[in-house]
């Protein structure tokens, strides 16, 4: 019987762009699969409680390589079926066990507010652990063959955050550095410093559609300036810094 609820959702963005999402559970991650003439990015694989490769091969016209925005168990489950992916030097112990919280309590993140599929075992879960093909620092531009995606290093939420630039068609994949919802940076491989110099950087960028990693899709591309314009606030009031508590602005809100 085919499941009428199924674990992710595809939509269409063009003809070579896909999104796959995960709206079973509360965090409603987003993963991306770029097309190109040669090969596939899969940019992040979500949060790894279903197997994402069934997916992907049905879109996927070239060989996959996968890169996460950053090595959060939200966004490498399902990396374990790539044995080809990059990963940025920041993080590069996160994926050898040196991730900064336990797997009890990243299985407790699995279980919060999510439809889990029947029979599911959360005692299985496994942080996603491995040695990258390549590793990136920022700078790069990723050739899928006629598609070039430019790699941003844009820490904040996390040390090793990227974000993906793609200037041909305008679109910016954000990560975790911009989507509406409550923007983490209180815990302490944050910089809530860092996540401003980063707001700094993408807002130059002539976006056209933004694509983040949780939540709502229908973004507008002003929303890089308005975050940026938000934490230049917070910082010329001293309040850009751990303890200074949520700060919200409308339908999005950031934890320091």
């Amino acid at each position: 019987m085919q499941d009428q609820n199924p674990w992710f959702t595809v939509d269409q963005v063009d003809p070579d762009t896909y999104i796959i999402s995960e709206y079973r559970h509360w965090e409603e991650t987003h993963c991306y699969l770029l097309n190109g003439r040669d090969r596939t990015l899969l940019i992040d694989t979500g949060l790894g409680i279903c197997d994402i490769s069934p997916v992907v091969a049905a879109l996927a016209r070239g060989p996959v390589t996968a890169v996460a925005t950053h090595i959060h168990w939200d966004h490498i489950g399902g990396h374990r079926y790539y044995p080809d992916f990059y990963a940025h030097e920041a993080e590069l112990s996160w994926l050898q066990g040196g991730f900064p919280q336990p797997i009890e309590l990243i299985r407790g993140y699995v279980t919060d507010r999510c439809q889990l599929p029947e029979g599911y075992d959360v005692n299985t879960y496994e942080f996603f652990q491995g040695t990258p093909t390549r590793v990136l620092r920022g700078g790069e531009t990723l050739e899928l063959g006629d598609r070039a995606v430019q790699v941003l290093h844009t820490p904040g939420h996390a040390p090793g955050h990227m974000c993906f630039w793609e200037a041909e068609r305008g679109y910016l994949f954000t990560g975790d550095l911009i989507y509406r919802g409550l923007l983490t940076a209180w815990f302490p491989s944050t910089d809530p410093q860092a996540y401003l110099k980063s707001l700094e950087q993408v807002a130059q960028l002539p976006v056209q559609r933004l694509f983040p990693g949780h939540h709502d899709l229908d973004l507008p591309p002003e929303l890089c300036l308005e975050m940026r314009d938000k934490l230049r606030q917070l910082d010329r009031a001293g309040e850009l810094r751990h303890g200074s508590g949520t700060h919200t602005y409308g339908d999005w809100a950031i934890q320091l």
